[in-house]
């Protein structure tokens, strides 16, 4: 029988304020097993780590149970004591109190008859535990970065600083992202492309970066330190060793229809084009959808005036296969679509644009060259309204219930540099609260305010309808005055949510990641690990975690670089010890864990058996690649047979604390 050790940590009040840690104590110390019960006020402190040590050394302790906080919290801390005591560090079991207790009990009653019974859960385990010893596995010291925004291109270049090689993959023809669009920056109001243009320039230039654009990530196999990826290169029709980005075949192409995204619809590009002067790589990309060649076969002018021989009309996708000790993502964000704001007339009026196609109208590489024009008719507008929280902070159901952050900051910016530049517009901002919680962000908007004049309105507006001689009447209120108001103006900008990228959600399940119910990534602790996901090797830079400004998402972007940096400047990494393990004399052959198991741990071989009356026989049976296998337990659910198990959480154990449960 173990000789077992039960410790109870008050952690402060967290835990002692709702759960009588001397009764838990006192009720562990009778159960079988247990020679030594005692509480501390902070067990993960030096002092509780000593007091854990010293009992294993006085007391021969050969199993521990730490009643405290999650395990995902300090169970590393304390099995280093218990081995830095002697004792192997799988014989430590984490009892969750605190979690599981006393943040969700008020009654210390109920709470410290819940904490006993988990107590003894985790000794009732701790008696069929073994010690587990961890293997090693090489790291790949390379590093991937899934999207080429401001984010995925600082956090490239701080790796590849570093001396370590990375990919980007982006799937828009150019790196920059939403950056790309943006003209003026708050609240320094600097130009964006003077900002990133130099950075794309020198991920371009880096002899340790590899830029794959026009290309998304296929498949994702493998584990921290080892993974695989499918990278899917997408046909540009266009060969990128050849093409110069001379622009000639887009000057040359009869296609002139085409609605330009990154002016957000607002002019139209050729059916092959280069999104926009500082492109990175500038490489001309054919858009299938509308060339005539790739089409009907009728056409080819591209080609005949290309004096390299560049384009290519049988390109086809291609399919690279790498391997990385380390993978981020940064897939950014877009802003929402706004099909369920009817009120707003977005759908039937050119005048009511969203900020994003503000932008594009008051950058000098935009539709209008900078002159800030209506879409309508091309006249200067006089009277420009700006609405805030579309979409954002939204309880209906037609939006999004969170703060999109940045919202307040850039509509300020919008409206100061209208003011600036055309003294003789009028601007209203309706808004429901201003926020500006950054550095310099409330001088910011005072400015807008106190020295543009800009009026802000603390109020909602309701509807927006276009009228017949092409102003759109805007009815609001003011919260703060009382009174309904109707304003008729010539330009409509709504500040809308931002939401994460559309490939979020597919990219999270190919890397097993975990994400919020907004489709955020998740990080692995909030506050000590907000740039690390739950699944080991896989980080988050910028808007894929939360909304974020510019500065924010470089600040997370340089420290998603140095937590990889700190990764692949291993050779080797310790591995789980906690993995799959198959009982051949069980095993069925069916399979069943072989197609659950994320992570491709799991084969199947033909293997001879001697029966009973001496005779041999071949049997299909499962064997598990530890060094490939995290120990997630799915194989061990779907195996129908029970010859599937997981070392430390095995079937035995799991049941050993149920019935200790159910007493």
């Amino acid at each position: 029988m173990q000789k077992i050790g039960v410790f109870v940590c008050h952690c402060g009040t967290n835990i002692a304020a709702t759960v009588d840690v001397k009764a838990v104590a006192e009720a562990l110390k009778s159960e079988p097993g247990v020679v030594f019960s005692t509480d501390y006020q902070y067990m993960c402190s030096e002092a509780g780590q000593n007091l854990i040590k010293d009992s294993i050394k006085e007391y021969g302790l050969t199993g521990v149970v730490v009643c405290s906080c999650s395990p995902r919290m300090h169970e590393a801390t304390f099995r280093k004591a218990a081995q830095a005591a002697g004792i192997n560090p799988y014989m430590v079991e984490i009892a969750n109190i605190r979690e599981q207790c006393s943040w969700i009990h008020k009654d210390i009653w109920s709470a410290t008859e819940k904490a006993v019974i988990l107590g003894k859960a985790a000794v009732a385990k701790v008696h069929l535990n073994a010690p587990l010893i961890a293997g090693e596995s090489p790291v790949v010291k390379r590093a991937l970065v899934i999207g080429g925004g401001i984010a995925g291109i600082q956090t490239a270049l701080d790796i590849a600083e570093a001396g370590f090689e990375v990919d980007i993959v982006e799937k828009q023809p150019t790196i920059g992202g939403k950056m790309t669009q943006i003209d003026k920056t708050f609240p320094t109001l600097d130009c964006a492309a003077c900002i990133l243009t130099p950075k794309m320039v020198d991920c371009a230039q880096n002899e340790k970066i590899k830029i794959y654009s026009y290309s998304e990530v296929e498949d994702v196999k493998g584990f921290v330190g080892n993974f695989t990826v499918k990278i899917k290169k997408k046909a540009r029709y266009v060969d990128e060793d050849k093409c110069t980005g001379c622009g000639i075949c887009t000057e040359k192409c009869p296609v002139k229809n085409v609605p330009n995204e990154f002016n957000m619809g607002m002019d139209n590009r050729r059916a092959i084009y280069i999104p926009f002067a500082q492109a990175v790589p500038k490489v001309a990309t054919i858009d299938a959808n509308y060339c005539n060649m790739l089409k009907n076969g009728k056409c080819g002018v591209c080609s005949k005036f290309c004096t390299v021989g560049a384009i290519d009309y049988k390109q086809q996708d291609t399919i690279v296969e790498e391997k990385y000790g380390a993978i981020v993502v940064a897939t950014g964000f877009n802003p929402i679509k706004l099909d369920n704001f009817d009120e707003f007339s977005y759908s039937q009026s050119k005048d009511v644009i969203t900020s994003l196609e503000f932008e594009r109208l008051t950058n000098a590489a935009g539709p209008t060259s900078g002159t800030l024009l209506r879409p309508s008719d091309g006249k200067h507008p006089h009277t420009i309204v700006f609405v805030q929280c579309v979409g954002s902070r939204d309880t209906s159901g037609c939006g999004k219930t969170y703060c999109s952050k940045i919202c307040c900051m850039y509509t300020a910016k919008h409206a100061m540099l209208t003011r600036e530049k055309y003294p003789d517009t009028d601007v209203y901002v309706f808004y429901i609260d201003v926020r500006t919680p950054g550095k310099n962000f409330d001088e910011f908007y005072r400015r807008a305010v106190e020295e543009y004049g800009v009026h802000y309105i603390k109020g909602m507006v309701g509807k927006v309808v276009p009228r017949s001689d092409g102003t759109l009447m805007v009815q609001a209120s003011d919260l703060l005055s009382n009174e309904q108001l109707h304003i008729n103006a010539d330009l409509v900008v709504l500040a809308a949510a931002i939401e994460p990228d559309k490939s979020a959600r597919s990219l999270a399940t190919m890397l097993t990641a975990s994400m919020d119910t907004n489709d955020f990534f998740t990080e692995a602790h909030p506050k000590l690990r907000p740039v690390e996901s739950p699944t080991a090797g896989i980080f988050l830079s910028g808007v894929c975690q939360g909304p974020k400004d510019i500065p924010e998402t470089v600040s997370q972007a340089s420290a998603a670089a140095a937590k990889v940096i700190g990764l692949l400047a291993k050779d080797k990494l310790t591995c789980n010890p906690c993995v799959a393990q198959a009982n051949e004399l069980m095993c069925n052959g069916c399979s069943s864990c072989e197609k659950v198991c994320p992570y491709g741990a799991i084969t199947y071989s033909d293997k001879e058996f001697r029966m009973p009356d001496r005779t041999t026989a071949i049997r299909r049976v499962a064997s598990v690649n530890e060094a490939v296998c995290q120990g997630c337990g799915a194989c061990t659910v779907a195996c129908p047979s029970g010859a599937m198990d997981l070392k430390g959480f095995s079937n035995s154990q799991i049941m050993a604390e149920v019935d200790a449960i159910c007493k």
